[in-house]
């Protein structure tokens, strides 16, 4: 039987801008991950499951949302979540003190944290971003995340994500 990860692509990735600097920011925190290069794309959390061999729960999903400000401003909300969940927007909005917070586009993802969908990390960013991080990610001893490039990804813990990134615990359905 096949271990979590043991597909790897014939192309190693580390040095593709994306890539390093997600590699470059965890090595900046002490953090040494397992990377898998994978030969498909996984732009989804289920894509990612099945090319590991995991649930999807077991995916850090990096989802990007506009939060807006009572006062209208906009500000970059970053959201690692279990990818067995749906995120409840409302909810989020209110437990941040937020008018509300709205799907970002493409474009605002690309702005906001350098990667395009689907290979979004939660770290490596140009500037850091306000992170929010599911809890439910906690019931695993491990969890895979997004690396950079939509065939990459890494393993962390759930610690792991809420001291790299400075996130906040918070239940996102």
């Amino acid at each position: 039987m096949s271990q979590p990860g043991d597909t790897v692509s014939e192309r190693d990735l580390s040095n593709h801008p994306s890539v390093a600097a997600v590699l470059s920011t965890l090595a900046a925190h002490h953090v040494r991950p397992v990377v898998r290069y994978l030969p498909d794309a996984v732009r989804t959390a289920r894509a990612a499951a099945e090319a590991l061999g995991i649930s999807p729960s077991e995916i850090a999903n990096s989802l990007v949302f506009a939060g807006r400000g009572h006062d209208g401003s906009i500000e970059p909300l970053l959201v690692l979540a279990s990818g067995g969940r749906r995120v409840d927007q409302d909810r989020i909005a209110g437990l941040l003190d937020l008018a509300a917070v709205e799907k970002a586009t493409p474009e605002q993802v690309r702005e906001w944290t350098g990667f395009a969908i689907g290979g979004v990390a939660p770290v490596g960013h140009p500037t850091p971003l306000r992170t929010v991080v599911d809890v439910t990610l906690s019931s695993y001893d491990h969890v895979w995340a997004a690396a950079g490039h939509s065939h990459s990804v890494f393993r962390t813990t759930y610690d792991e994500l809420l001291r790299v990134t400075g996130g906040k615990a918070i239940q996102v359905d």
